[in-house]
């Protein structure tokens, strides 16, 4: 399976269900920014118990590895649970949404895109929100890639970008710091 295949088939199965996504990670910030290798895809989904019979029966074993329990739980602690695709080796982690209100607003502003590779159409999540939960990541993790990840955001959508927004959910969300380091790379990138 390819990993276009897997995302078409996570975007028909949330979409089927009535179940609002955004694809988010590293496959977002490749839809706006600059390629670069992942074998994962991210989505955040507001998932209900009452869809947990609805997603097992869409990935079931053996093509797929999917815990009930871990969905259960999952939906219960507001965490995360894994969709395993073992013969290509790819993974969905499934985030679902905490009540926090960035959280929430992610998934109300998120952008429908047809793929370049298919067609079909996949909800991302918008380039400001994949911008802020990339900060949020090199704050938990500390890694460059998620700086790379900014900043090739930053150059590919250039003045489509609402910075304010940005600047007002770093502010809340104490990235300033982060914020500041994003944008003595792009001025070092752009001398």
């Amino acid at each position: 399976m390819e990993q276009s295949e897997l995302l078409r088939k996570i975007a028909a199965t949330f979409d089927a269900m009535g179940a609002r996504y955004v694809i988010v990670g590293s496959m977002a910030s490749i839809a706006y920014g600059e390629p670069r290798f992942t074998n994962d895809i991210d989505v955040v989904v507001d998932l209900r118990s009452s869809q947990v019979n609805a997603l097992c029966a869409a990935f079931p074993s053996p093509d797929y590895y999917l815990s009930r329990p871990a969905v259960e739980s999952a939906i219960a602690k507001k965490f995360q649970f894994n969709i395993l695709h073992p013969s290509s080796g790819m993974k969905v982690d499934c985030i679902i949404p905490s009540t926090g209100e960035h959280s929430q607003l992610e998934l109300g502003r998120g952008r429908a895109i047809t793929r370049a590779d298919g067609n079909y159409t996949v909800v991302f999540a918008s380039p400001e929100d994949v911008i802020i939960k990339k900060m949020e990541y090199y704050r938990e993790g500390g890694s460059e890639k998620h700086l790379r990840d900014i900043t090739g955001v930053l150059k590919m959508q250039e003045d489509k970008i609402d910075r304010d927004y940005i600047l007002s959910w770093a502010e809340k969300l104490q990235l300033m710091p982060i914020w500041e380091k994003v944008e003595e790379r792009l001025e070092g990138s752009a001398s």
